[in-house]
């Protein structure tokens, strides 16, 4: 089966509603099949900062193939919101796109400036639902605190760009 974009947001929206989490309220983490997709990390250093992480390992889910962290990521691996834009903007296959003339469909990628730490391309989601004024999204490490969520953000000054991976990706 070939990965699609609706099966994207499907698997982000499950994965979301799980939760995932990272150490939180005495409990041990649950980011072990997350975590297991870079081998250099372990919850411990991932904790608190998985949001792209959640990212990849849900399109590793729905059957988009590529490395965790491809040449074209030059600063960081795809646990990285940044390494993220690099592959997005290095790989001409995959559509990215900054601006608000974009209509953003379920199971693209969203990129987000100072929304978690007051940073460039400091949190990414996947876009489950998008309408003229808000975005329903799956995130990683969302603001309920080192958890996965379903969140509406507003379509505002926060959003950085939007990845889409054309169905069927694969490296």
């Amino acid at each position: 089966m070939n990965a699609t974009r609706l099966y994207l947001a499907q698997i982000a929206r499950q994965n979301a509603l799980k939760p995932y989490h990272g150490f939180l309220h005495g409990e041990n983490s649950n980011l072990a099949p997350i975590v297991a997709h870079f081998p250099r990390w372990n919850l411990v250093e991932a904790d608190g900062l998985w949001c792209a992480a959640f990212v990849y390992h849900c399109c590793q889910e729905a059957g988009f193939r590529f490395p965790y962290s491809p040449e074209e990521c030059e600063t960081c691996s795809l646990a990285g919101c940044g390494g993220w834009e690099e592959f997005a903007m290095k790989d001409p296959r995959i559509l990215y796109h900054r601006g608000d003339d974009f209509t953003p469909q379920p199971g693209d990628i969203v990129l987000y400036d100072q929304v978690f730490c007051d940073a460039e391309h400091d949190h990414i989601g996947v876009v489950l639902e998008a309408d003229e004024d808000h975005l329903l999204t799956a995130e990683g490490n969302c603001p309920l605190g080192n958890i996965s969520g379903i969140i509406t953000r507003a379509r505002d000054v926060h959003i950085r760009g939007y990845i889409r991976l054309p169905d069927g990706y694969v490296y």
